[in-house]
C-alpha cells in the first residue's frame, strides 16, 4: 500500500532535509515537503484514506500558477524529465552540465529550491547550499562561497528570484558575486525591468525563465547571450514542451512531465491536464516568433485581475510600472503590492500597500505617488495608499495576495476604506 510521509525541511540545515529525503524515496511512498514549523494542508490530513498512485514521488504546493494554492503530486520520473530537458538547454549554450556547480539559495521544500538539487544529483554536478540569510549579507556570502573548492574552477549556476536579485544589485559586493556566475536563472515573478537594464549594464548574464510546480519546474528559458543582447521574455521552450494560448489568452503547457494529480481542497485526487494532455496555467501570455519557435512573454494572471468600473485591471503589470517610474523619480520605494478592494459604483477599485526602504518615509512621498500615477486611467489610479513595512514576498518569490488582504482588512475597515474611495 502507497504511503505518504511528511518532511520538514530547516531552511537552515537543507542538507539535512535532502539526505532524509533520499532515505525515503528508496521505499514507494509519497513524501510531502513541509517547511519548518508548517501544518499539514488541511486536505492532506485524512490522507491515508486517498487512493494515491503508484510512488514514489513528492507532495508539493504549488505557487498558484494554476490559480489558488493547491498540491501537485510530482512523481520522481517527472523530475528527472526536468532535470534531463534543463541539461539540454544548458548544452545548447555551450556548456556541459556535469562539469558545472550549482548555487541553491532558494527553499527545499518549494519546486525552485529542490530542482537545484535535483538536477546536480542527475547531471553528477557540485551542488551548494547558500543560508537564505546569506542573500542579505552579500559580503558574507561572497567571503562564504570563495572558501568552496569549486569556485572559479568550474562554470557556475545559479537559481534566484527577483526580491533575492535586487538585495545582491544594491550592494557591490553581491553584484561582484553575480558576476562570476555563467548562468543565473530568474524565475518565480516577473523580472523587472529596471532590474533588468541593470544587468545587462553589468554584463550579468541573466537567464529569465518561466516554470510551475505543476510542470516540475523549468519549462522555458532565455540564453544569456540573447538576455545581454536586450532580448525581453522568458525565452524559448526546452526541447521537452510546447506552448499555446487559449482563448482567454492564458498560456497553455503540454509536456511528459506535468503532475499525475491535483489534490483539492476537499481532499479529493484529479487530473492536471485535459484530455490532450495540455495544462492550463493562469498567466497571461503572449507568444512571439513562429509556432515552432516561440518566445513567452508574460503579461499578468487571470486570477490577479479585477474589474472595476467595466475595465480589466491586472494588478501585477501596474506594480510592475508605479515600481519603475518611482525609482526614476528617485523615490526610495522598495515594494508595491495592488489590491482590490470592493465599492458599490466602481465594483472594485485599487489599494496601493507601500514599503518605504527606510523606516523615515519621504516628507512628500505620497503626493509624489499621487502625481506618478495622475494620468493613468481611473480604475487603474490607487486611491488609497497604506503603509506596509512588514510587506515582503513569500520565501519563492511570490506575492501571497489573500494575506495581505486579510492584513488590509484587520488595519482597515474595508468600509472606511470603501467610503474614501
Amino acid at each position: 500500500m502507497v504511503g505518504l510521509r511528511d518532511l520538514h525541511c530547516d531552511p537552515v540545515q537543507p542538507g539535512e532535509a535532502a539526505a532524509a529525503l533520499e532515505v525515503a524515496l528508496a521505499d514507494p511512498v509519497w513524501v510531502r515537503l513541509l517547511g519548518s514549523g508548517v501544518q499539514p494542508e488541511p486536505q492532506v490530513l485524512d490522507a491515508d484514506g486517498l487512493d494515491w498512485p503508484p510512488g514514489p514521488g513528492l507532495v508539493l504546493s504549488t505557487g498558484g500558477s494554476s490559480g489558488g494554492r493547491q498540491l501537485c503530486l510530482q512523481p520522481l520520473s517527472n523530475l528527472d524529465c526536468s532535470a534531463q530537458a534543463c541539461g539540454s538547454w544548458l548544452k545548447t549554450i555551450g556548456l556541459d552540465p556535469a562539469s558545472t556547480l550549482a548555487w541553491n539559495p532558494l527553499p527545499f521544500q518549494h519546486v525552485s529550491g529542490l530542482m537545484p538539487w535535483w538536477r546536480a544529483r542527475q547531471w553528477g554536478a557540485d551542488h551548494a547550499w547558500i543560508p537564505s540569510a546569506l542573500i542579505k549579507q552579500p559580503a558574507q556570502l561572497l567571503k562564504h562561497s570563495r572558501c568552496h573548492p569549486g569556485w572559479q574552477q568550474r562554470p557556475m549556476v545559479l537559481s534566484l528570484v527577483p526580491t533575492q536579485l535586487r538585495r545582491l544589485l544594491a550592494d557591490p559586493c553581491g553584484r561582484s558575486w553575480l558576476a562570476e556566475m555563467a548562468v543565473i536563472w530568474v524565475g518565480g515573478a516577473a523580472l523587472p525591468v529596471d532590474l533588468a537594464d541593470q544587468s545587462r549594464d553589468l554584463g550579468i548574464r541573466l537567464a529569465p525563465c518561466y516554470g510551475a510546480t505543476e510542470t516540475a519546474a523549468m519549462v522555458t528559458a532565455q540564453a544569456p547571450l540573447d538576455f545581454l543582447a536586450g532580448m525581453g521574455g522568458c525565452g524559448r521552450p526546452l526541447d521537452d514542451v510546447r506552448l499555446r494560448l487559449n482563448q482567454q489568452g492564458a498560456l497553455a503547457v503540454h509536456c511528459n512531465r506535468l503532475a499525475v494529480a491535483r489534490l483539492d481542497e476537499a481532499g479529493v485526487l484529479y487530473a492536471l491536464s485535459d484530455g490532450n494532455g495540455w495544462w492550463q496555467s493562469a498567466d497571461l501570455a503572449e507568444l512571439e516568433g513562429s509556432p515552432t519557435d516561440p518566445q513567452l512573454h508574460l503579461l499578468g494572471r487571470i486570477d490577479d485581475a479585477i474589474q472595476s468600473g467595466g475595465v480589466t485591471v491586472f494588478p501585477s503589470q501596474l506594480e510592475q510600472r508605479l515600481l519603475m517610474e518611482a525609482r526614476k523619480q528617485g523615490l526610495p520605494l522598495d515594494a508595491v503590492l495592488l489590491l482590490g478592494v470592493v465599492n458599490r459604483e466602481w465594483g472594485q477599485r485599487l489599494v496601493a500597500l507601500v514599503r518605504w526602504s527606510s523606516l523615515d518615509e519621504p516628507s512628500d512621498g505620497w503626493d509624489r505617488l499621487r502625481r506618478l500615477v495622475s494620468d493613468w486611467p481611473a480604475p487603474e489610479r490607487p486611491l488609497h495608499w497604506v503603509r506596509c513595512q512588514e510587506l515582503q514576498c513569500s520565501e519563492a518569490g511570490k506575492w501571497e495576495r489573500p494575506r495581505w488582504q486579510n492584513w488590509l482588512i484587520t488595519q482597515h475597515s474595508a468600509q472606511r476604506l470603501t467610503q474614501q474611495f
